[in-house]
């Protein structure tokens, strides 16, 4: 099937993760299928980096589960993320190209900005925008820069309703 074509969940099953920046694979990891419906792609994945990533505002460790979703046509990719014992910490979202998927291969590519929010909706953060101002991404593809962050923009509309994103995901 190709890339942009709905490719049936089959009851779940493995996929890969790709994270791709800057042309180079960042990270990936795997993660049990549980959609795609043609547009979202829902998977659910354990914490794959090594060991505790404290950004401050949140720790990632260990045993959280992340539910990811992402979409063939959006700029972004929505995370809620639980502890190993079921505890919502908040919602991770990173601005993106919209995501391919071929067989058990998710590929999305990070275009720096990203996006938190708390789980009781109190705190919305938008992150890494220096970063993405030096990628010069605004340079180098003009629409993708503005597209991302406008890609930002809607994210911190939803957080800061008083229902988040879970509209989106349900």
């Amino acid at each position: 099937m190709s890339a942009n074509s709905p490719e049936p969940a089959d009851g779940g099953g493995p996929v890969d993760v790709v994270l791709v920046k800057g042309g180079r694979t960042k990270i990936r990891y795997p993660a049990e299928l549980l959609a795609d419906d043609g547009t979202r792609i829902a998977v659910r994945a354990s914490w794959a980096g090594e060991g505790v990533r404290d950004f401050g505002f949140v720790r990632f460790e260990p045993g959280d589960v992340f539910t990811e979703y992402y979409w063939r046509d959006r700029w972004y990719s929505v995370k809620e993320v639980r502890d190993g014992r079921g505890a919502l910490k908040g919602w991770y979202c990173d601005v993106t190209r919209p995501a391919t998927r071929a067989g058990a291969r998710l590929v999305v590519e990070d275009l720096d900005l990203d996006l938190w929010r708390s789980a009781d909706g109190r705190d919305v953060l938008r992150l890494d925008e220096d970063e993405f101002a030096e990628s010069g991404l605004s340079l180098t593809d003009p629409p993708a820069a503005a597209a991302a962050l406008s890609a930002l923009d809607e994210l911190e509309t939803l957080a800061r309703k008083a229902d988040g994103f879970e509209p989106l995901l349900n």
